[in-house]
């Protein structure tokens, strides 16, 4: 008599899927393991991302090609200084025929909107999105709209173009769990990029052929598992003494608030399913600091001055505040 073939656990399901899903955007991104990574840990942590960068590194491409690998749908809105907010949110139509209003849904009706250059477009305009980023609903003339699930905001701006442009407000920076900095590939990957492109009428030689690996239901399972993983209480606190250093530090003016040290363990949960486990180390915390905190702290004017960033700082936090051991 022969063993019946047990289905893999939902846990066993999520190691497998989420490297092969790392992979395959690898396969059209080259040379930025680390930016897929972030953006897919922040995919199944339910969060939004901010990806900063010049133009031509693939922000368009890594949205595109995630979109496909779990079959969603992605729209793209090119914000500008005079986009609406209805131009994003949709708006309410009067309908001659039958006398009532109808409602026309915006591009927000998806699951991964690419908000291109958001810092282009005034405040009012970037406003729109704080309450689908934070209540996965959309209020058109009194009446609350739920957007597809899952749902997810991947937001681009240009580091270097600072003319013609508004700073996104504090609470709008705050609705992002990560903030990724892609920069340029290495030499190695740069010509492996050229020679893959060129060889190919497309820029994404692998768009057409691509089969997704998981259904939006699929996703949605493995956001609800997380919450399986374990994370110790020493790491928890890790990561609160982490945040709370941003506070404390004389070169910081304004550090970063409990969201960020919710966001640390919620990403460092998905990074440690992501590398084949089930619990959560310290080092899934480090790997996590830059990307969730970087947006989240405001140097002070003499750490600028001597030309420090936020993740220079975060360097020394990581090596200021000690890590347990397990």
């Amino acid at each position: 008599m022969t063993d019946i073939e047990q289905p893999a656990s939902p846990m066993a399901k999520a190691h497998e899927k989420l490297p092969q899903l790392v992979d395959k955007i690898g396969e059209s991104l080259l040379g930025q393991s680390t930016v897929i990574e972030q953006v897919v840990v922040a995919m199944f942590a339910g969060g939004h991302v901010l990806l900063e960068g010049v133009p031509g590194l693939g922000k368009t491409l890594l949205v595109r090609v995630l979109a496909n690998t779990f079959n969603g749908k992605f729209k793209r809105i090119q914000f500008t200084p005079d986009l609406m907010p209805s131009d994003v949110t949709g708006h309410a139509l009067f309908d001659m025929k039958e006398g009532k209003f109808r409602v026309r849904q915006g591009p927000i009706f998806t699951n991964l909107l690419l908000a291109d250059e958001i810092n282009r477009a005034p405040a009012k305009t970037q406003a729109s999105l704080l309450e689908v980023m934070q209540e996965k609903t959309v209020t058109i003339e009194g009446s609350t709209h739920q957007v597809p699930l899952p749902f997810m905001v991947l937001a681009t701006q240009n580091p270097l173009e600072q003319e013609g442009t508004y700073p996104l407000p504090e609470a709008e920076l705050d609705r992002f769990l990560i903030k990724v900095v892609i920069d340029y590939p290495s030499e190695q990957d740069e010509v492996a990029l050229t020679q893959l492109v060129t060889k190919n009428t497309s820029d994404d030689p692998h768009s057409e052929n691509d089969k997704p690996l998981l259904s939006a239901e699929e996703v949605q399972e493995i956001q609800n598992l997380i919450n399986a993983v374990t994370v110790d209480d020493q790491v928890v606190n890790y990561a609160v003494r982490l945040v709370r250093a941003t506070r404390e530090n004389a070169a910081i003016r304004q550090g970063a608030g409990p969201r960020a040290s919710i966001a640390l363990v919620r990403c460092a949960r998905v990074l440690a399913i992501l590398k084949g486990r089930d619990f959560v180390l310290p080092d899934d915390i480090k790997a996590m600091i830059k990307p969730v905190m970087r947006h989240r702290i405001i140097l002070a004017a003499d750490a600028e001055i001597d030309g420090l960033t936020p993740d220079d700082m975060l360097d020394l936090l990581l090596n200021q505040v000690e890590a347990p051991r397990l």
